[in-house]
């Protein structure tokens, strides 16, 4: 028995998806298939939104759509401008974009998470972004016409986009005030000296 799914008019069989959550019980997942937006800028966003709390990533990615935070370019970064935005990153030349539909798209994959996590009752606040991978979808073929009687190619760059969203423990161990702070050897000759000079 196989399930089927009609995207784009296109079906195909349910497919796994490429990494397993290590807690299922606290994990959702989303995906798309055969977006129709870039795969190269789709990859940045993703790398971009990577190991961010679902709260944190929706504001970022509503940012970048706004164009008040930028996205940085680190792998596909031909012909790509710089802007001053970059800075805030650790990224070579400050080159950046803001890819506002492959930002709305991974928006929209984060709200069917964040639904999908309220469904499991998990709770939406401490959802973090663990894994988020973006891979090619068949091109989509369309032709452009050039000088003197020419036809060549225009295609389309589509993807996949799969997400993983995990509930994260928010509570932090606080460290015993009791323990005995150790101390450099120099440190206590120094304060033996002061004691000495007194």
């Amino acid at each position: 028995f196989q399930h089927y799914y009609i995207t784009n008019n296109l079906s195909f069989t349910m497919v796994r998806y490429a990494k397993e959550a290590e807690n299922p019980a606290k994990s959702v997942k989303a995906r798309g298939f055969h977006l129709r937006t870039h795969f190269k800028t789709s990859r940045e966003v993703a790398q971009a939104i990577k190991g961010m709390h679902l709260r944190k990533a929706q504001k970022y990615l509503k940012d970048v759509v706004g164009k008040k935070q930028i996205i940085p370019m680190r792998r596909f970064m031909g012909g790509v401008g710089r802007h001053a935005q970059t800075k805030a990153f650790n990224t070579s030349g400050s080159l950046g974009a803001w890819p506002k539909k492959s930002a709305t798209i991974v928006l929209d994959l984060l709200k069917n998470a964040e639904s999908n996590a309220e469904v499991k009752g998990l709770e939406v606040d401490s959802l973090v972004v663990e894994y988020i991978q973006v891979n090619r979808a068949p091109q989509m073929r369309r032709r452009t016409y050039r000088a003197h009687g020419r036809i060549n190619p225009f295609m389309c760059s589509p993807c996949h986009i799969e997400m993983i969203l995990t509930e994260t423990e928010s509570v932090v161990a606080k460290e015993d005030d009791d323990a005995p702070k150790k101390k450099s050897k120099k440190k206590e000759a120094r304060a033996r000296a002061r004691l000495g000079a007194e």
